[in-house]
């Protein structure tokens, strides 16, 4: 990994790569690419269009994000990571978030933003324990319709990562201080608020009438949607349902997802309640 090299796009040439780099990663026919002229416009207002060159000048990853104002303070949302398998499990996702972390710190920002599928435990994975972001919102089907294959069949539901770039949590994580720790003090105080059902076959969620009124909660996923999905659509979609329902009610009352735990056959998010933290 230490033979890719990342910088900010320097020609149409590059920006054309990462067009189609996106095209690879989402789709021919997705409509939401990022086109080369706002991925340059991008470059020049703040934001940050960077790509990830291997030793022999292949792309072989980019992230994309736009620096504005959001609710009159000014921040980053970034857009768009993408890393080929070829690459992946690497860590390459990971120096691409901070190299963007850098950028976006030398222009006087201290807030980013992105989105992820909360039943995708790699980007939850990522996210929370190796970037150390937070999670305090919830969209329900936020992007609509995608026309993507990789969002097919279960919605947009998404949730938005809170960075506080330079919060001494987020210090921590990149500078790539374990999150162990932190993790076993918040799971210790955990109540479940979503049991599974893992006796035959997939695991199931098993929705309950009252949800645990405590200080942390964990809420379980399957840890690999796309192979329970594309085996048992009607079980993912099920797993959707419950989580969503799980996840607005504690966010809605000034909880943050905090923490992930990866499993085998299901992970666990650890959900507090930010007074209580």
């Amino acid at each position: 990994m230490t033979a890719i090299s990342i910088r900010a796009f320097e020609n149409l040439e590059e920006l054309e790569e990462c067009v189609r780099l996106q095209e690879e990663t989402w789709g021919a026919n997705f409509s939401e690419r990022v086109p080369t002229a706002i991925l340059h416009v991008g470059q020049l207002l703040g934001g940050v269009s960077a790509g990830a060159w291997d030793a022999e000048g292949e792309l072989v990853g980019f992230v994309f994000g736009l620096t504005g104002l959001r609710d009159g303070v000014l921040a980053h949302w970034s857009d768009m990571l993408a890393v080929r398998p070829t690459v992946r499990d690497a860590g390459l996702g990971q120096r691409l978030k901070h190299f963007q972390r850098d950028q976006v710190l030398a222009l006087g920002v201290s807030t980013m933003y992105w989105t992820f599928d909360p039943l995708q435990s790699r980007n939850a994975y990522l996210n929370l324990t190796k970037l150390g972001a937070v999670v305090r919102e919830y969209r329900e089907d936020m992007y609509g319709n995608s026309d993507s294959p990789l969002h097919r069949g279960i919605g947009t539901d998404r949730f938005v990562a809170l960075w506080l770039l330079d919060s001494k949590r987020v210090e921590r994580r990149v500078a790539g201080k374990s999150a162990s720790a932190d993790t076993a003090a918040l799971a210790s105080r955990a109540e479940t608020a979503l049991r599974v059902d893992d006796r035959s076959g997939a695991p199931r969620p098993v929705d309950v009438d009252t949800l645990p009124d405590a200080d942390v909660v964990r809420v379980p996923i399957p840890s690999n949607i796309d192979t329970l999905k594309a085996a048992d659509p009607g079980l993912a979609v099920g797993w959707r349902t419950a989580t969503r329902r799980v996840f607005t009610h504690y966010l809605d009352v000034g909880f943050e997802v905090r923490e992930f735990v990866r499993g085998e056959r299901t992970s666990d998010y650890l959900v507090a309640r930010v007074s209580a933290i």
